[in-house]
């Protein structure tokens, strides 16, 4: 039997990591915990739970933190994790036949949480389908100092492994990335995955006109490479950030180009229903002949539904598309249909639609 460990690089997560250790115990023949200068109680944590530690001076190197921890390990297998991401679904029988084959590079999926919106008060979280690369045979590298990606050409195969990762909806890490983000793209300027990585930290700090420029300049490099898995998430961002800074055109120009390209991707459908709507109310006399699309591009998500491996925002093929269809037949007098999908929505407990039918029922 192939042994495994769980190999990871910490400071500072005192907030995270058991509840990650006792998560992830189960499936696990050895620790690794390598910190960078922890001040708090991180340390003592990961000891608690036989982890075997190493210290770190950090160098603003993710992949050069990484490797030191790798090194670490003596297993057949390194399964990497951040403090904050706990598993949710998986064991250690259901990837034993997967790790027979060292010639291969495992791919988890994860559900990233974030701040969706802030409602009576309440933030309301949502969810992020992601993919990446964390179950490494021995041997196995990361290179990048941000954003680190492994360094091999063993082929990625899914596994049956379910985390979820919290570390979006804590503060402070979006201008620390950036920083070292802007270092690399200076010594690589061409790099179209850093460009797009600026692009998304700068959407995040909700700097939409400077993230705009860097998603340019990525979707020119990317425009015809076959295989990059992070060109549609930078193409539907792009579109939020356009929407944003009400660039419509520029917005639909790139839907008219990658419409045949991203047409099985209900994420892609819901961000052309949003532009239609803000077009349509800033410029009614200039987009007006878009009115039909709104309707068509939120059939298309429900139709298609919810696809994990597209990765996206959970709800874009489901209950986020119903809610918003149904907002669509409101306002166009269709209540009964209106009903039907704020119903439909209800049933993943989506709170806006919950609260539209506790509204129309007053």
């Amino acid at each position: 039997m192939k042994s495994l460990a769980l190999v990871m690089i910490v400071k500072n997560e005192e907030r995270c990591l058991a509840e990650c250790l006792e998560r992830v115990k189960p499936l696990v023949d050895k620790i690794y915990i390598t910190d960078t200068g922890s001040t708090d109680r991180t340390k003592q944590i990961a000891a608690s739970f036989g982890a075997i530690l190493t210290d770190y001076i950090w160098q603003q190197d993710f992949a050069a933190a990484r490797n030191f921890s790798l090194a670490q390990s003596d297993c057949d297998w390194n399964l990497v994790l951040d403090a904050d991401e706990y598993l949710l679904e998986g064991s250690r029988k259901a990837i034993s036949n997967f790790m027979e084959n060292t010639q291969q590079i495992g791919v988890i999926e994860r559900q990233d949480l974030y701040v969706e919106d802030i409602i009576d008060g309440k933030e309301q979280i949502g969810a992020m389908y992601s993919w990446t690369t964390r179950l490494l045979p021995k041997g196995t590298t990361y290179q990048g100092r941000i954003h680190e990606q492994v360094d091999s050409k063993f082929p990625l195969v899914p596994v049956p492994l379910l985390f979820e990762h919290d570390g979006y909806l804590q503060p402070g890490k979006g201008e620390r990335n950036l920083a070292i983000l802007q270092e690399e793209l200076a010594a690589h300027p061409e790099d179209p995955y850093l460009l797009f990585q600026i692009g998304q930290t700068l959407r995040g700090l909700e700097r939409h006109g400077e993230a705009c420029a860097y998603y340019a300049r990525f979707y020119q490099k990317v425009a015809s490479e076959e295989g990059a898995g992070y060109r549609t998430g930078g193409i539907i961002c792009w579109l939020y950030s356009l929407i944003e800074i009400q660039d419509y055109d520029t917005a639909f120009s790139i839907i008219k180009k990658e419409e045949k390209n991203l047409e099985n991707h209900a994420d892609f459908h819901f961000a052309c229903g949003i532009l239609y709507m803000k077009a349509i109310q800033a410029e009614t006399k200039k987009y007006i002949d878009y009115l039909p699309c709104i309707e068509k591009s939120y059939l298309k998500c429900l139709e298609i539904g919810e696809i994990p491996l597209n990765e996206g925002v959970y709800g874009c093929g489901s209950f986020k598309a119903a809610h918003n269809l149904g907002t669509w037949y409101e306002v166009s007098g269709e209540l009964e249909k209106a009903l039907e999908c704020y119903r439909f929505a209800a049933g993943y407990d989506y709170e806006p639609s919950i609260a539209r039918l506790r509204q129309l029922r007053d």
